[in-house]
Parts: C-alpha cells; sequence; structure tokens
C-alpha cells in the first residue's frame, strides 16, 4: 500500500501527560492506525520521574516513505495531544512553534510539589493563554469529564485520539480507529471505545463542548 499523502514529511505529533493517564496506549494506537494508512512511523518516548504521576512524552514522527530519528527536534513539533496542561505548556515551550496545532486536556493533575505546597498550579486561565501565544491554534477539550461520564478516566485519551482525526492534519479516521481496536482490545470494550472517539471527533466541531 503506498503511503498517504502528509501536510509536511516528517509530519512530527507529540502526546504529553503523566504516568497513569495513558500516554504510549494512544501513541499505539495513533501509530497503528496511521501504519493502516501506509506510512512510516517512529515513536520514541521519555519520561520523567519513574512513577505514576511523572512526565511521560510520545514523539510520533511520520512519514510517506522515510524512517526518521524517534524523537522531535526542538521547536518542529506539528502537533501536540495534551492530557494534561501544564505537561502540555511545558512540551509547547520546547517544541513549539507559530505553526502547531494542540488540543488540551483541560483536567489538571497536581505534581507532589503542588501537593506539598512548594508551589502553585497555573490558573486555568493562565495556561490558555500561554498555550495560545505558543501556537498556531488550541482546542481545549474536558476530556476527563466526559470520559467519567462514560466509565472511566481512561476513555479520555481515545477522546484526544478523536479530536485529532477531527482537526484533519493526519490521515486518522473512525474505520481504521475500529480496526485497531479489534486488534488490542476485547469485543466488550469496543462500543465504548467508540463512542470515545465519537465524542472528541464531535467536541471539535462544536468548538469544545461535548
Amino acid at each position: 500500500m503506498s503511503g498517504a499523502k502528509l501536510t509536511s514529511d516528517p509530519y512530527n505529533l507529540i502526546i504529553a501527560g503523566v504516568g497513569g493517564q495513558g500516554n504510549v496506549l494512544a501513541s499505539r494506537i495513533l501509530g497503528q492506525m496511521l501504519l493502516r494508512k501506509g506510512l512510516v512511523v517512529t515513536i520514541g518516548e521519555s519520561f520523567g520521574a519513574n512513577q505514576r504521576g511523572g512526565s511521560v512524552s510520545s514523539h510520533i514522527r511520520i512519514s510517506s516513505e522515510s524512517t526518521y530519528s524517534p524523537l522531535v527536534p526542538y521547536h518542529a513539533a506539528h502537533a501536540v495531544i495534551g492530557l494534561e496542561a501544564t505537561e502540555t505548556f511545558r512540551i509547547l515551550s520546547e517544541y513549539g512553534n507559530p505553526e502547531v496545532k494542540v488540543i488540551c486536556n483541560t483536567r489538571p493533575i497536581h505534581s507532589v510539589y503542588v501537593i506539598s505546597g512548594e508551589c502553585k498550579y497555573p490558573k486555568t486561565e493562565k495556561i490558555r493563554s500561554w498555550m495560545e501565544e505558543l501556537s498556531a491554534q488550541c482546542w481545549f477539550l474536558d476530556a476527563t469529564d466526559e470520559a467519567m461520564k462514560l466509565g472511566s478516566p481512561v476513555y479520555g485519551n481515545i477522546i484526544l485520539i478523536g479530536a485529532m482525526a477531527a482537526i484533519g492534519e493526519l490521515p486518522l479516521d473512525r474505520e481504521a480507529f475500529k480496526a485497531v481496536l479489534s486488534e488490542t482490545m476485547a469485543p466488550d470494550k469496543m462500543e465504548v471505545n467508540l463512542k470515545a472517539f465519537d465524542l472528541g471527533s464531535s467536541m471539535i466541531r462544536t468548538g469544545g463542548l461535548a
């Protein structure tokens, strides 16, 4: 199968979050979806503190014909999917540029430093302002809140995959997602994951509202 057409080759996507949010699972699902389109996909992972709550970022480099080094060069991301807002901002400060597009989950996760009182978590409005200054376009989605309505916060990463499909930056679609799902998850999880994917796509079309 020949590779699908890309707006940039390579196309550099980073998923930013903290341990326990399903960051690595999201990168694997996206990678498999893109492989089904005949694209060459290289994934690199970067971990902070090796524990639940530590920083985790997945670098996904997508090409129609070449294999690239697994980590995105500084200030060369085309898109960032943020599972946690402050982690998204941290990634943007290193890999963002005036053309990057951002999809960010609004639910904060407080680090041990915030919990202990050593530092304060920035106000939501401030974080949004910072990210808008460092990107071409941002979508802020209440992915975790909507995932909880589906039964578990883990569906938040699937909602964000659906959102990424909806912005039209990559050849991602429901058919490819369903095919990957059928190979990686139990049949009884299919319906709820498809609902999460569809919800993410719908939230982009309605400006971030469920």
